[in-house]
């Protein structure tokens, strides 16, 4: 266990860097979009840590800032379940196929955050839920794109997604019947699927999930085609930027290339829209990821906050009391 000593020092730590992000963020950070289209679930708030830990947010975004790979990870932690703490896929859903990929220094980024809270907000406190919500949301701002509020008190489920949950995420190989379907299922419509498809302006692929239909696409620019099969024929893994125009930024130029496959429909509608007018694009964005950031939430006595968040505090042998109004849950 550490000393009180080394608790303090990181305590003047944390609160050294949310003075360095106040005086940045006074002058730098847009104003922040609240979404008021779509209802927030039971047991969020948008001011749940108010009292219990109000610098949350702040030190949140100060970790963040480069962290633009959480955008992938928080769709697969929400999308089969959303009720995992996310870091689960450190563990046994790591195994999955659909999540072999995600990047092991975004997912430490996500307890190491959790650790900076506990110290400056006096114990356990926030959820490694609420933490992804959180680092995803000021991840997407951080790289250009929407910078929205989110309601928290969301707590961390007691057990990782199922085999057959994980499962349920979109593969490259989906058709747009097979999409749309996918999404339905978990109650997304068509403008939810354009407009989180999105993420992929600052995402990467792997060669195995596109190679192989690279010679089928005769929608593509032949030199970049080219030049892809030439990439994955050196090296089967490798990866390759999706958004080609401008691979750092979240903005709408991924549109551009979608609309040029001509998907006739609402689909290719919408992503015309999009392409045109980025405004719409992160409106829709925003909307579409607190609904996602929904599903299945647990709130209140159900879950539990963790206490290291790749393991249940069952798992790592630890009774916490919770005490589900305040938003924390402390040492017994």
């Amino acid at each position: 266990m550490a000393s009180r000593s080394g608790s303090r020092s990181r305590v003047v730590a944390v609160l050294l860097l949310l003075l360095h992000a106040a005086i940045s963020l006074s002058t730098t950070t847009p104003g922040t979009v609240r979404v008021n289209e779509e209802p927030i679930a039971d047991g969020l708030s948008w001011g749940f840590y108010n009292d219990s830990c109000p610098w949350v947010e702040d030190i949140v975004r100060w970790y963040v800032t480069e962290a633009v790979r959480l955008i992938r990870i928080f769709f697969h932690d929400c999308f089969p379940q959303a009720r995992t703490s996310m870091i689960d896929i450190y563990v046994s859903a790591q195994l999955e196929v659909p999540n072999q990929t995600l990047r092991p220094e975004a997912l430490k980024l996500i307890d190491d955050i959790r650790g900076a809270l506990s110290d400056a907000c006096g114990g356990p406190t926030v959820s490694c839920a609420d933490i992804t919500m959180l680092a995803t949301r000021d991840a997407v701002a951080a790289s250009g794109g929407p910078l929205f509020d989110v309601p928290l008190g969301r707590r961390d489920g007691l057990a990782p997604a199922s085999s057959d949950l994980v499962g349920t995420l979109p593969a490259p190989v989906f058709d747009v019947p097979t999409l749309l379907e996918a999404f339905s299922n978990r109650s997304l419509d068509t403008a939810d699927l354009v407009a989180l498809s999105g993420a992929h302006t600052v995402g990467r692929g792997h060669c195995p999930s596109f190679s192989d239909r690279l010679p089928l696409n005769a929608d593509m620019d032949p030199a970049l085609r080219q030049k892809l099969a030439a990439k994955c024929g050196k090296d089967p893994n490798a990866e390759q930027v999706l958004d080609v125009r401008t691979p750092n930024a979240f903005d709408n130029k991924y549109y551009f290339d979608l609309i040029a496959i001509r998907q006739a429909g609402a689909l290719h509608r919408i992503a015309t829209r999009f392409a045109l007018n980025q405004a719409a694009f992160f409106d829709q964005f925003a909307t579409s990821m607190l609904k996602m950031s929904q599903m299945d939430v647990l709130t209140g006595n159900n879950g539990e906050i963790r206490l290291n968040c790749a393991l249940t505090n069952a798992a790592s042998g630890i009774i916490v009391k919770t005490t589900a109004d305040e938003g924390h849950a402390a040492d017994a």
